[in-house]
């Protein structure tokens, strides 16, 4: 037997009707096109606040030249050096693109030549750098992978340099930011917590964030990778399976544990909304006023590279609930956007023309409301 319990209502669902509660009997209409549409072209209406683990991927190629005499390793002759957002970074290039960069970054970086890169990256990609907090005892984070190539191969990554502070950042430091969370907050429509476990997102952080954000209320998403249920009281989160498993300590491995592991996600964290991701197999959305929504994964043969798809869920959820969107059509607009961005190599971004584009192609006839069945 299963107990759900939320805002009063109870409702118990016996494990053997969990068959009925996914049963097309119980399909009901939640979004259509021309109300996604309308959502899509607002979306560059509102601003975002993003805070959370700031990052820089260095791409540097070179073509493999011969042995080295002093080792016996490739010598690479230099071709080009390419320099890309990550983490929370790649959140805030996402928002940007589909915002016309109405989006600050709130986040620590080291006092080095590549904190001043990032700032530039940043800057580059239409994002307000200025909140950024330079933390002296830091390096800023940056992910160095190489690659070569010769005249007969593909280009092949050969080694990744990590430069990265995985402490917490320092109270003196965690004071800064939470000043700065409660001076730019009501300056802003959503507020985005991005937490990649390098440090800044201390458990002080998160509850002023989310304690400023519903004082002023402000929508709030999160995308963390591990121990969700640090976060109380946010708008929505949006795990992907793996990172919510952890979280709940078991496997989803058929349609009864994913039921139960949105419910134990939504206690977990008392947030209003969880969006469950689950690559190929779409996603779920589990919301606190006890609706369910199944969105199918709206491309699965055009899958190139799912490097910062969750990045353009998130952004582009917080930018719809913003512009008015219910969780349902956030969540299409988010599966929308990383439908897109998965036909491309690396971390990359979408816009309010390729989602209007895009949508006149799928199908919604499968996103499905599941209703619970009182017995």
């Amino acid at each position: 037997m299963y107990f759900y319990s939320k805002l009063n209502i109870f409702v118990i669902i016996y494990l053997s009707d969990i068959k009925k509660f996914f049963d097309k009997g119980s399909i009901m209409s939640v979004v259509n096109k021309e109300t996604l549409k309308n959502i899509i072209q607002n979306l560059n209406k509102v601003s975002v606040l993003v805070i959370g683990d700031f990052a820089l991927d260095e791409m540097i190629y070179g073509n493999s030249h011969r042995i080295s005499r002093e080792a016996p390793v490739l010598i690479l002759k230099h071709s080009h050096t390419k320099t890309l957002l990550g983490a929370a970074s790649n959140a805030a290039h996402n928002i940007s693109t589909l915002n016309s960069g109405k989006v600050s970054t709130l986040g620590v970086k080291g006092d080095d030549y590549y904190g001043s890169v990032m700032t530039q990256a940043l800057q580059d990609a239409n994002i307000n750098a200025t909140p950024m907090i330079i933390d002296e005892s830091r390096v800023t984070t940056t992910k160095t992978r190489i690659s070569g190539s010769s005249a007969q191969s593909v280009t092949q990554q050969i080694i990744r340099i990590d430069r990265e502070t995985t402490e917490p950042i320092s109270k003196e430091v965690e004071d800064k930011v939470i000043e700065k969370i409660c001076e730019l907050t009501p300056h802003f429509d959503g507020i985005l917590l991005s937490d990649y476990g390098i440090g800044m997102i201390t458990q002080k952080v998160i509850d002023k964030t989310i304690e400023t954000a519903r004082k002023y209320n402000k929508f709030i998403a999160v995308d963390a990778q591990e121990n969700l249920s640090r976060f109380k009281n946010a708008t929505i989160i949006t795990p992907n399976q793996p990172d919510a498993e952890k979280t709940i300590g078991y496997k989803i491995t058929n349609q009864e544990t994913l039921l139960k592991a949105g419910h134990d996600l939504l206690e977990k964290t008392s947030s209003e909304m969880v969006l469950l991701t689950r690559g190929g197999e779409g996603m779920v959305l589990f919301e606190s006023n006890g609706n369910i929504t199944s969105i199918p994964a709206f491309n699965k043969t055009e899958v190139f590279d799912v490097t910062g798809a969750g990045d353009t869920v998130v952004a582009s959820v917080i930018l719809s609930l913003c512009a008015g969107a219910r969780g349902a059509e956030a969540s299409a607009i988010g599966n929308l956007a990383a439908s897109i961005v998965v036909k491309h190599f690396g971390a990359a971004t979408t816009t309010i023309e390729e989602l209007t584009e895009t949508i006149g192609d799928i199908n919604l006839d499968n996103i499905q409301e599941l209703q619970a069945k009182i017995v």
